[in-house]
């Protein structure tokens, strides 16, 4: 095995303060480009020939039958990460991918229901029983393309929570677990849209933390998770292509106000859907 740290170039700086890169990698079968944000939250798109075994450090990457896949980075991802290509009849090649860390804002959040910041004890059943299914949903594999598309917006709203902040509820000295998704706040019943194609793999009115939840997979491993949803339109199984309605904005589960959290997952990391996407267009 060979290892390869290839040529990074450096695009325009992205809106939001972080560095865009074009990372360039060779192979024996040709060249094959990735490229997307290298930064902790980011993600990144490559396509390779058909056939082709995509390994991320210890994980396999789905690859669309074209050659197409993607590769995300979690919150608190390490400096780098090995991916490496094993073409059909080939020679297998490794490249290390260096990814610059962020700083993340601190939210206090107050006025949450004491029940939703420390879970009653005889809430764990419930609580164990959603988890099951929020990872069955996970596991599955579907074959969709949606991934690869250009992302929208699901919600014209006002940013009220960004990715990656250390939250703080109701006064409590301590940090609970940082927020993975954007807050997008908008009137109750104002229609949710799927931001890019995917099935639907999720479609619970009433889970305990995050009220009514839909799991939308777009393949390649990616998919978009929307909460504290009022009203649900969609059902498991259902394909909708970008801009189906999917449900309405509520203030479900842990929820202080009526608003959408937009959570992105990339097999085990959970990625920054505002680097899919670009500036909020206005509210109307």
């Amino acid at each position: 095995m060979t290892n390869a740290l290839n040529r990074t170039g450096h695009l325009a700086a992205l809106a939001m303060g972080f560095l865009a890169c074009l990372v360039v990698l060779s192979a024996r079968l040709g060249a094959v480009e990735l490229q997307g944000q290298f930064v902790q939250g980011g993600h990144a798109y490559g396509q390779v020939s058909p056939g082709t075994i995509v390994t991320f450090g210890e994980r396999r990457v789905p690859v669309a039958a074209d050659g197409r896949f993607m590769v995300g980075f979690d919150r608190d991802h390490p400096s780098t990460v090995a991916v490496t290509l094993s073409p059909p009849g080939g020679v297998r090649e490794t490249v290390t991918l260096e990814i610059a860390p962020r700083e993340y804002k601190i939210q206090r959040i107050d006025g949450v229901p004491p029940q939703f910041v420390s879970p009653p004890p005889d809430a764990s059943a419930r609580i164990n029983t959603d988890r099951e299914k929020k990872n069955a949903a996970r596991r599955q594999i579907t074959s969709e393309s949606g991934f690869a598309e250009d992302f929208e917006w699901p919600l014209v709203g006002i940013v009220t929570g960004v990715y990656g902040s250390q939250r703080y509820y109701n006064q409590e000295p301590k940090p609970r677990r940082p927020h993975y998704g954007i807050d997008i706040a908008a009137p109750a019943g104002t229609p949710v849209v799927a931001p890019a194609a995917g099935k639907v793999t999720l479609a619970d009115p009433d889970m305990y933390f995050e009220g009514g939840l839909i799991f939308l997979d777009h393949g390649g491993g990616m998919i978009s998770a929307f909460l504290h949803l009022g009203e649900i339109a969609v059902a498991v199984g259902d394909r909708v292509e970008k801009g189906d309605r999917l449900a309405a904005v509520g203030s479900t589960g842990r929820s202080t106000g009526a608003h959408l959290d937009w959570r992105i997952f990339w097999l085990n990391q959970r990625i920054d859907p505002a680097l899919l996407v670009g500036p909020m267009p206005e509210t109307p």
